[in-house]
C-alpha cells in the first residue's frame, strides 16, 4: 500500500492530486479546497473507506498533486486530467451516439449551412444537438426559403463560381447565389445573422414581418409576390412548430435527467431557449468511484459545460440532486456566461412536468444500455477468464497487445500494434512501425525489431516520469503474435533479452493452433470457445491494421516519383486527378488541353503536370 506524504509536505492550498500505480498510470485524479486535508481522508484505516477507494489504495505506489489558486482552476484542471489519462478509479464518460448538429460555417468567406456530427470547428456556429439528422435536414430545408444561403460545398461552389452560373437552388429560390455575385457580401451577412436570430428561438418577429410584406403586397394588388411571402410564411411556421414549446415565459434553462446503476449512469440532457426545446443530448456514465447522487450530477456539469455548448450558457440548470458544493459550480458557470446562473431542482410547473420527462429518456436510455452492456460484458469476461485458464496466465490479461508485419516483395516492410483493453479495442493505442533494419523477406527479423523497439520504450517510461500516458507507458497482461513457434521464440528472445516477464502467445493462421512457452503442441483451445474468438478477432485486427498501412506506403511511393513536387498540386488535388483519370498512366496520356478541361484544376497548375510527366521526352 501507499506510504502517507512526510507531515507538512503538503500545501494547504487548492489544487488537483493524483495517485499512480507501480508502472506510472494515473490510476484516480480528484480537486481539493484544501489537499492537506483532502489527502489525509485516503490514509485512514482501509475498513473505513468504501470498497472502491480501498482497492484503489490499495493498487496506488504514490501520489503527486498541482497546486493552483482557486477551486474554479483545480475544477478545470482536474476535468483536463480525466480526459487525458482516463483514470480507472474516476468515472468516465462515453456518448450513446454521435448526435446531429446544425452548422454555420461563419469561418467562411460565404458561410454555408449544413448537417454535422463529432468534432466541431473553432469559429462556427452550432445549434443542436438534434435526435435525428433528418429532423435537421426537413427543418433547413423549411428554412432555406426566407433565408437563402448556402448549403454547397466548397468544390461545388468554387466550380459555379467558374462557370458563372448558378445551381438548381438558386432557380428554385433556395440559395442567394453568391457564387456569382447575386448577392451583396453585406446583404448576405445580415442573413446569416438573422439565420442565428432564429435560430435561438427569435422567431416572432420574423413570422410578424412575413405577413406584413404578404399583406403590403396583396394591398398593392401584387398578388404573385403575396403568394411567394405566404409560401414563405408558411414554411416558416412549420419550422416553428417542430421547436417544442415548454415554457410560456420564454426563458433560457437546461434541464438534466440522471438514472443510473451500481455501474453506470444514463443521463439526458434538453436544451431550452426562449422557452423552446432547441436540442438534447445523451450519453452514459462509467461509475468507476463511489458516488453520491450530488456527487454525480456534479461530475455530469463539469462534462456538459467544459465542452463548449452550442447555445450558449443558460440563465438557469435544473438537476435531480444539487452538488455538495453548489457554489463552485454555481461561479464557474455565472463566470462563463458573464451572469448570474441559477442551479436548482424544479418543484412544481411546467419546469417539473418537463424534468421528469427527461428523466424518462434517461430510464429508457439506461435499460436499452443495459440490455447490450449484459450482452457483451458477460461475454468479454468470459473470454478473458477462459484465456486466462487456457493460457496458464496469472491473471486475466486486462491488456492484450497483438503484432504483425507486412510486406510485399520485402519492399515497404511495415509492423502493426494492436491493443485490446477490457476485450475492446483501444485505437488511440495502436502503432505503426516502419522497419528500419530489415530489407528483405524475413518476418522473424521484422518481428524482433518491431517487439525491441516497443518494449523498450517501455522500459524507457519507467525510467522517465514524463513519458507516462503514452501506449507504451505500461506491459501488455499478454503479449501475442501472428504465427507459429517461430515467432513464439522470436517474442521470447526478445523478453529474456530486455528481462522482462511478460506472458507471451502466438497463433497461428492455418489451423487457428495456440501456441505457449514451454508447451511444443498446440494449446487445445475449443474451437466454438469466446477465447478463441477473442484472439482471432485481434489477429484479424492487427493484420488489417498493418496490410492498409503497408498499402498506403506502397500508394505513396507508386505516384511519389511522377505527380511529387509540382507546384499547386497537392494531395487532395493529386488524388482527385487519378481518380478521374483513372490512373497515372492516363494522366501521362491526356494532352496539357484535356487537363486544362478539368474545372477545378487550374490552368498553370495543368500546364505544370504535363509539363513534369513529360519533361526529357
Amino acid at each position: 500500500m501507499i506510504e502517507r506524504p512526510e507531515a507538512g509536505s503538503v500545501p494547504g492550498q487548492p489544487g488537483v492530486y493524483h495517485f499512480k500505480d507501480a508502472h506510472g498510470r494515473i490510476l484516480y485524479v480528484g480537486k481539493a479546497k484544501s489537499l492537506r486535508a483532502r489527502l489525509a481522508s485516503y490514509f485512514v484505516d482501509p475498513r473505513t473507506l468504501l470498497p472502491r477507494t480501498a482497492q484503489m489504495m490499495r493498487a496506488a505506489k504514490s501520489v503527486d498533486w498541482i497546486v493552483v489558486d482557486t477551486e474554479v482552476e483545480a475544477l478545470l484542471l482536474e476535468y483536463s486530467l480525466i480526459q487525458k489519462h482516463q483514470p480507472r478509479f474516476n468515472i468516465r464518460y462515453r456518448d450513446d451516439k454521435s448526435y446531429p448538429f446544425l452548422a454555420l460555417t461563419l469561418v467562411d468567406e460565404w458561410p454555408r449551412a449544413m448537417v454535422v456530427r463529432g468534432k466541431k470547428i473553432k469559429g462556427n456556429r452550432y445549434f443542436g444537438p438534434f435526435g435525428h439528422a433528418y429532423a435537421i435536414r426537413e427543418t433547413l430545408d423549411l428554412l432555406l426559403r426566407t433565408f437563402p444561403i448556402r448549403t454547397c460545398s466548397e468544390n461545388k461552389f468554387r466550380h459555379h463560381a467558374k462557370l458563372g452560373r448558378p445551381c438548381l437552388l438558386f432557380h428554385i429560390e433556395k440559395c442567394a447565389g453568391p457564387c456569382v455575385g447575386e448577392v451583396a457580401k453585406d446583404d448576405y451577412d445580415h442573413m446569416v445573422a438573422e439565420l442565428i436570430q432564429f435560430l435561438e428561438g427569435d422567431t416572432d418577429e420574423f413570422v410578424e414581418r412575413l405577413k406584413e410584406k404578404m399583406q403590403a403586397a396583396a394591398a398593392d394588388l401584387n398578388f404573385e409576390l403575396a403568394v411567394r411571402w405566404r409560401d414563405r410564411l408558411a414554411s416558416v411556421e412549420r419550422a416553428v412548430e417542430k421547436q417544442q414549446m415548454v415554457d410560456d415565459k420564454r426563458e433560457d434553462f437546461d434541464v438534466i435527467g440522471i438514472c443510473d446503476d451500481e455501474l453506470e449512469a444514463a443521463v439526458q440532457v434538453f436544451f431550452v431557449r426562449k422557452g423552446k426545446v432547441l436540442g438534447r443530448r445523451g450519453f452514459i456514465v462509467d461509475k468507476a468511484e463511489d458516488l453520491s447522487s450530488a456527487d454525480l450530477t456534479a461530475r455530469i456539469l463539469e462534462r456538459i459545460y467544459h465542452e463548449e455548448n452550442p447555445l450558449g450558457s443558460p440563465k438557469h440548470v435544473f438537476v435531480p440532486a444539487v452538488p455538495n458544493n453548489a457554489g463552485l459550480y454555481r461561479s464557474w458557470l455565472s463566470d462563463m456566461r458573464g451572469s448570474q446562473v441559477a442551479i436548482s431542482v424544479p418543484q412544481r410547473g411546467a419546469k417539473r412536468s418537463l424534468a421528469e420527462t427527461v428523466h424518462r429518456n434517461a430510464q429508457e436510455s439506461l435499460t436499452r444500455h443495459r440490455l447490450k452492456r449484459a450482452s457483451d460484458h458477460n461475454s468479454r469476461a468470459r473470454a478473458l477468464n477462459d484465456l486466462a485458464r487456457y493460457l496458464n496466465l496469472p491473471e486475466a490479461p486486462l491488456r492484450i497487445e497483438c503484432y504483425d508485419m507486412s510486406h510485399l516483395s520485402g519492399q515497404d516492410y511495415v509492423g502493426s500494434m494492436v491493443v485490446l483493453e477490457d476485450g475492446l479495442p483501444r485505437k488511440k493505442d495502436y502503432r505503426h512501425f516502419r522497419l528500419r533494419d530489415v530489407r528483405e523477406n524475413n518476418d522473424f527479423a521484422a518481428m524482433e525489431e518491431v517487439l525491441t523497439r516497443r518494449l523498450e520504450k517501455y522500459l524507457e517510461a519507467q525510467a522517465e516520469p514524463v513519458a507516462e500516458g503514452t501506449s507504451f507507458a505500461y506491459p501488455p497482461g499478454l503479449l501475442l503474435v501472428d504465427g507459429g513457434k517461430g515467432q513464439l521464440g522470436v517474442a521470447t528472445k526478445v523478453l529474456r533479452n530486455l528481462n522482462l516477464d511478460i506472458p507471451a502467445a502466438a497463433l497461428a493462421k492455418e489451423f487457428e493452433e495456440v501456441f505457449i512457452v514451454g508447451r511444443s503442441a498446440p494449446v487445445a483451445i475449443p474451437r466454438p470457445s469466446e477465447a478463441l474468438y477473442l484472439l482471432q478477432r485481434i489477429r484479424d485486427e492487427s493484420h488489417r491494421f498493418a496490410v492498409s498501412y503497408q498499402r498506403k506506403l506502397r500508394g505513396k511511393r507508386m505516384t511519389k516519383s511522377a505527380l511529387d513536387d509540382i507546384a499547386g498540386l497537392g494531395e487532395v488535388r493529386r488524388k482527385r486527378l487519378l481518380k478521374e483519370l483513372g490512373s497515372l498512366k492516363a494522366v501521362r496520356e491526356a494532352s496539357e488541353e484535356d487537363l486544362q478541361q478539368l474545372s477545378w484544376l487550374p490552368d498553370n497548375v495543368a500546364t505544370a503536370i504535363y509539363e513534369k510527366l513529360h519533361q526529357g521526352l
